[in-house]
């Protein structure tokens, strides 16, 4: 097929012309770089502006390209740079199926093989609300406004952020709440103190509905950042505290700052960002001092005994916050471990954990089929099986 004959099926799937065997015939194409190549060559000379105006098309567009490089071993292969067009997961997208058509060689080429493929798609918004009295309330179904009473506070859901306003009224028992965000799933919530925590996938908070005056303090699982808000009491400042799956305690000086507690990461980090935070460890009660831009983590597996402080690769530690993946010098489980997270996919390896590392970033709107192209380009070998993703050798 050449250039001519590939713009016109371009131009027919977005009239909605294109019938489903071209659908398919297109979707191989766009597997392809010269017909990667030929759709930027399209988008750059405006010929279809008309349609790349279209909600926010050029936007999508520019912000799906992606450069992947992979380390293997000790050898650096540098791969061209792969532009991941709106049009080409689009097109994907709406014939109902993706093909991995690649050729794969023994000694480090791809076996020839095809395979449709479910659109898996990335995480969004979203949290488990569970009240003092165990009911849980699915927040993914609720619109703006208040929706429940608990000790002296309003819950009133704005915008994607769980608030908790006071009501004014005095009870002395106190009650907690907690919000859990599922894999695939992220949020939002203002503390009644005022503080801000954006949870990421699979992670908790647990805290008061009501702060005491002398102390705050919260309990969390997987990674949540913090923007905490000063409180002083009779002149005195309300300590802040953030107890990470009870192995370390932070302590919060007025700051912004990310705690990493997941249970099947290596570490264990909290990294500052702004003002000053505190870090002890549970069991050692040792207690080191962050400035922003360091980073605090305890080893795991073999449990460390002494928490560890080095600067902080602070871009990486919140690009899921700011909606993209950062894999530069990630090896291949790390990265896998963000993609279980965020799919909501299992993860199994046929031959062990291949000795690939990763440099470059990829927005997190994208389903896992088209980030999983990327990965191939990278050198991993897979396959798909429902929810769960088998890395081959």
């Amino acid at each position: 097929m050449g250039p001519q004959d590939f713009r016109k099926m371009i131009a027919a799937w977005l009239d909605g012309s294109l019938d489903q065997e071209g659908r398919k015939l297109l979707s191989k194409l766009l597997m392809q770089s010269e017909f990667q190549e030929e759709l930027d060559k399209i988008m750059q000379e405006q010929q279809l502006k008309g349609y790349a105006m279209q909600e926010g098309f050029e936007d999508a567009y520019q912000r799906m390209r992606s450069t992947l490089q992979t380390r293997v071993g000790n050898r650096t292969s540098y791969f061209r740079r792969y532009w991941w067009s709106a049009a080409a997961a689009l097109v994907l997208l709406i014939a109902g199926t993706w093909y991995f058509a690649g050729e794969t060689k023994k000694e480090g080429t791809a076996h020839a093989e095809q395979s449709t493929i479910a659109v898996i798609q990335p995480g969004q918004e979203g949290a488990t609300l569970t009240l003092a009295d165990g009911t849980k309330v699915l927040l993914d179904t609720l619109g703006n406004g208040i929706f429940a009473n608990q000790n002296g506070a309003a819950l009133y859901l704005q915008n994607g952020q769980l608030e908790y306003k006071n009501t004014g009224e005095e009870n002395e028992k106190e009650t907690f709440n907690t919000l859990a965000t599922p894999k695939g799933r992220q949020f939002r919530i203002m503390l009644p103190d005022g503080t801000v925590a954006w949870l990421n996938a699979a992670s908790s908070i647990r805290y008061p509905t009501r702060f005491a005056k002398n102390i705050r303090r919260v309990d969390i699982t997987g990674e949540v950042y913090f923007e905490a808000a000063p409180a002083t009491e009779q002149g005195r400042r309300v300590p802040f505290l953030v107890n990470a799956d009870n192995r370390f305690e932070v302590e919060v000086l007025g700051t912004h700052f990310n705690v990493n507690a997941y249970e099947d990461e290596p570490l264990l980090n909290t990294t500052l960002l702004e003002g000053k935070v505190a870090v002890t460890g549970t069991r050692t009660k040792q207690k080191v001092l962050l400035e922003p831009g360091q980073q605090a983590s305890l080893q795991k597996k073999p449990a460390a005994k002494e928490l560890s402080v080095r600067k902080a690769a602070t871009g990486k530690v919140m690009a899921w916050k700011n909606g993209v993946f950062d894999f530069e010098d990630a090896r291949l489980d790390e990265v896998m471990r963000q993609l279980k997270r965020w799919y909501d996919i299992d993860v199994k390896y046929e031959a062990g954990v291949p000795d690939i590392e990763f440099v470059g970033k990829m927005t997190r709107d994208i389903p896992l089929n088209g980030l999983l192209i990327a990965l191939e380009k990278s050198n991993v070998h897979f396959r798909l099986e429902g929810r769960t993703l088998v890395v081959t050798p």
